[in-house]
């Protein structure tokens, strides 16, 4: 039962600036983004306030005004969850909240933070693997799990590592969110409130209500890391799905490309049978006004397209889109909008702001400003989008926090503009960035850039720990320079193993992108490497992953899982779980293990730990029965992928040239022995109204010891999705199967030329005819 407090909510103030958070616009209006929390689940005593919003989670805040703080922050956009069940009570000295997962304890008139730390005014205890912890304002966490870091800039190795920032879960059975302005982020910057702005048509940043408040997030999930992750999304938002057309390969190579070079490019692309979905234009696409530079290019900002190198850019999109290419161009914004550089934009913002800013040569980077932004957005911005440009690439590299605006970090507010413009004005497609990570709530916009990494093997066995521990945070999108980014040395550069092994590797990432530094020495057309048609059958397999790939896209947004996660979501209570950090699951039924080390005589060997169940291994053809520790050996053309027994896994045919393709059939992957199930997926691809418009296709596997069967249900849509397929053929993989005596397919026995069975492999492969997709099938081995 809850217990409210004989204390307010919130002060009439609060009262007011809930309201006009809830009415002024419609960004509020979503019960999933309202962050004014419903008062019966606050508890107010004097200058401090606890909002109980789990059974496990409690926001803890203490203010010398009393003045807390109704708005959404920077991390924070949503307190209004269901009541859990809570008791508080009081005696002359303390208030008690509890509920059924944890115990908080305060003292009245008390500020909770003491010095030295300490539990003696403010304490919450919960049961961690059978014994209560005990947690208080300002105890140290050295069992954090961490989460990521702003950039791999200089990544050697595992030399980031010490950058990570702690993440939302731990083994110690507890976590903190400081929400707190005080509290300052690693790049120097702090948590804004967020309120709307009709004029700007998103929110906009203001200063807290008391700067010098508490405010902290208390998490006690113990093990339950799953629960915690999808907790904090309901809170910090959801991790929006990406346009489909991202899952699919990026070219991009910083060069000083022409056009030619660009449609030469995407000849030698189809030409070697090359599967792409996205051309990168780096930097070198805009011009800085130095008539002296043969290049046009002479500094990092620019916002006028190089006509010494592009003449004609409209012409040069339009011919990258009728070859079925997205578009994304690189941005360094931080010098601003300079007369010599883009004489046609300056005079033209220069003018809607009335010469407020600047001198007669520039305007200075003001993105904090709602009236540069405007003017910026509206001139800029939509010029290129009008061009053919898809999407933007925020490549800040410059001053962490707003040289205008003290603690305002000019990463995060860079990410949140961008990405909210997009929202507004291009409400027909789905909203994308390619950026850097500005601190919590970057989830909300999607896609990271990780920087400059040493080119070497130590920098790539960092990267699969890294992109898993990001999702302890909600940062699942992270995009890599595969085949890494800066020169190391002659024997690294263009080491056909080394980047053979980083594409493999990014198969099973979120983002599939090969990139490198403006260095002739190193190439990154990957048809020109020796090993050309290895890597080839790693990008084609990375296209026939795309419907497994989309379907945890998905399950990321309504889940807040990410599709890369560590195995200890999964096996909490196994310690290998933790050490062997090199390996991970890429969704719910993939287990990687990257090869990162160099190979001896082109074979590679591995030690890898097997979770509890049975995995099969994609390359060597075998079922492997966790939990155990196996060495094992991989050819170059092998990667360590493994499919978890039951798993019913959707993939491409291998004629797919584009990931927003609707091929005849699918390849439906199982692994014989166990049940399971799963589904597919789909929507109309880079529509944002896809929370409502889709349609899902469930997989269904049971085992038996005399049969397995198979059914792939009628699928159903939700809301309204065009281009589907009617109907569909599909080819069934079964592994771990022994020779048939007989299959049927809907009921009908099949004849032996319809199934093809391989002793070798233990491998079924069964032909389902085109069906129509609101019609179960059901295939039956006996």
């Amino acid at each position: 039962m809850n217990k409210k407090s004989s204390f307010p909510a919130f002060n009439s103030n609060g009262l007011l600036v809930a309201l006009f958070i809830v009415l002024s616009t419609g960004l509020w209006a979503n019960a999933q983004n309202n962050p004014v929390a419903n008062p019966d689940a606050t508890v107010t005593s004097g200058n401090a306030r606890f909002t109980v919003l789990t059974p496990e989670m409690v926001r803890i805040e203490y203010s010398d005004k009393a003045l807390f703080e109704d708005r959404a922050t920077f991390a924070i956009i949503n307190r209004n969850l269901d009541v859990p069940a809570f008791e508080k009570s009081e005696d002359s000295e303390y208030i008690y909240i509890n509920t059924d997962k944890l115990s908080l304890k305060y003292r009245k008139g008390s500020d909770p933070v003491t010095h030295p730390a300490s539990a003696r005014n403010l304490s919450v205890t919960i049961n961690h693997n059978g014994r209560e912890v005990l947690w208080y304002p300002g105890k140290p966490d050295p069992l954090n799990l961490k989460g990521t870091c702003r950039t791999l800039d200089s990544s050697n190795g595992d030399n980031k590592r010490s950058e990570l920032e702690n993440g939302l879960i731990s083994r110690s059975g507890w976590s903190v969110i400081d929400d707190s302005w005080t509290a300052a982020r690693p790049d120097g910057s702090r948590s804004f409130a967020l309120q709307p702005d009709e004029e700007m048509g998103f929110d906009w940043w203001a200063e807290r209500n008391d700067t010098n408040a508490l405010d902290i997030y208390f998490l006690g999930y113990g093990s339950h890391y799953k629960k915690a992750l999808a907790d904090f999304t309901k809170i910090a938002g959801k991790i929006p799905l990406p346009p489909a057309f991202v899952f699919g390969y990026w070219y991009s190579k910083y060069a000083s490309y022409t056009s030619d070079d660009y449609r030469n490019i995407m000849a030698d692309l189809a030409k070697n049978d090359i599967p792409c979905d996205v051309m990168i234009l780096d930097m070198d696409w805009h011009w800085n006004g130095d008539q002296n530079d043969s290049n046009g290019r002479g500094g990092w900002t620019g916002w006028s397209w190089n006509t010494k190198l592009i003449p004609a850019p409209k012409g040069l999109l339009n011919d990258i889109h009728s070859k079925n290419f997205k578009i994304g161009l690189n941005l360094h914004p931080a010098d601003g909008v300079t007369q010599s550089e883009s004489p046609e934009y300056f005079a033209q913002m220069n003018a809607s702001l009335n010469g407020k800013y600047g001198d007669s040569n520039n305007i200075p980077w003001m993105l904090d400003n709602t009236d540069f932004t405007k003017s910026f957005t509206s001139t800029i911005l939509r010029d290129h989008e009008s061009e053919g440009v898809d999407f933007w690439w925020l490549d800040w590299q410059q001053h962490l926090t707003s040289p205008y605006t003290n603690g305002l970090g000019e990463t995060f507010w860079c990410n949140h503009v961008f990405f909210n413009d997009m929202v507004k004005n291009r409400p027909d497609v789905r909203p994308v960035i390619f950026h850097r990570w500005g601190g919590l709530g970057s989830h909300r916009y999607q896609i990271g850039f990780s920087g400059d990494a040493l080119i070497n093997f130590p920098t790539l066995a960092f990267q699969p720990y890294f992109t898993a521990t990001a999702s302890n945070v909600g940062y699942g999108y992270w995009g890599h320079d595969l085949g890494g980014h800066a020169w190391t040395d002659e024997m690294n550069a263009n080491n056909p193993d080394l980047v053979l092994r980083w594409l493999q590797f990014g198969v099973f990432t979120p983002i599939f992108r090969t990139h490198a530094t403006k260095d002739s020495r190193i190439e990154r057309q990957i048809w020109k490497f020796s090993n050309f048609p290895t890597m080839l059958e790693a990008v084609k397999l990375r296209y026939a992953l795309f419907p497994y790939i989309y379907t945890m896209a998905r399950e990321a947004y309504d889940t807040g899982i990410s599709i890369c996660r560590p195995l200890y979501y999964d096996y909490p209570d196994g310690e290998e779980a933790y050490t062997y950090e090199g390996e991970y699951m890429f969704g719910n039924d993939i287990l990687v293990a990257p090869i990162t080390e160099a190979s001896s005589n082109g074979l590679s060997t591995k030690e890898i730990w097997f979770p509890e169940g049975n995995w099969w291994s994609a390359s060597t053809n075998e079922l492997i029965e966790g939990p155990c520790v196996r060495t094992m050996s991989f050819t170059q053309e092998q990667i360590p992928y493994f499919f978890k027994q039951g798993a019913m896994i959707p993939f491409n045919p291998d004629v797919v040239k584009n990931v927003t393709e609707r091929p005849d059939g699918l390849i439906i992957n199982v692994v014989a022995g166990a049940d399971g199930e799963s589904s597919i997926y789909e929507d109309n691809g880079n529509n944002s109204d896809y929370p409502d418009n889709y349609a899902t296709t469930k997989l269904t596997g049971m085992s038996k010891a005399d049969a397995h069967e198979f059914v792939i249900s009628p699928r159903k849509t939700v809301g309204k999705v065009s281009g589907l397929k009617d109907a569909r053929a599909y080819t069934f993989n079964i592994y771990n199967c022994k020779a048939p005596e007989s299959v049927t397919v809907s009921g009908n026995i099949i004849n032996a030329d319809a199934y093809k069975y391989n002793p070798a492999t233990r491998t079924l492969v069964v032909s389902v005819p085109e069906t129509d997709c609101s019609s179960e099938i059901r295939v039956i081995v006996r």
